[in-house]
C-alpha cells in the first residue's frame, strides 16, 4: 500500500487558524453588495420606467439573465 505525500495535520496547524474579524469583512461585503445591486438593477430594471441608457443594448445583452432569473421582458 503506497503512503500518502502530504503530512498528517499536527494538533498545531489547526490552532494556528485565526477568524477573520467583521472590520476586515464590512468594506468587502459592502462593494460586493452595492454589485450585487447594480447588476440584480442591469437585469431587472433596465430599458424600463427608470431606465439609464437609451436604446435595447442593455435589454438585448441581458436578455437571457432576465428569464433565468423569472424576470419578464416581453
Amino acid at each position: 500500500m503506497a503512503l500518502s505525500a502530504a503530512p498528517a495535520p499536527s494538533a498545531d496547524a489547526t490552532s494556528a487558524i485565526t477568524p477573520i474579524s467583521l472590520k476586515a469583512i464590512a468594506p468587502w461585503a459592502l462593494f460586493f453588495g452595492i454589485l450585487m445591486l447594480v447588476l440584480l438593477y442591469f437585469v431587472g430594471s433596465e430599458q424600463g420606467a427608470t431606465s439609464v441608457f437609451s436604446g435595447e443594448d442593455v435589454h438585448e445583452w441581458l436578455h437571457d439573465g432576465r428569464h433565468l432569473l423569472g424576470f419578464p421582458c416581453h
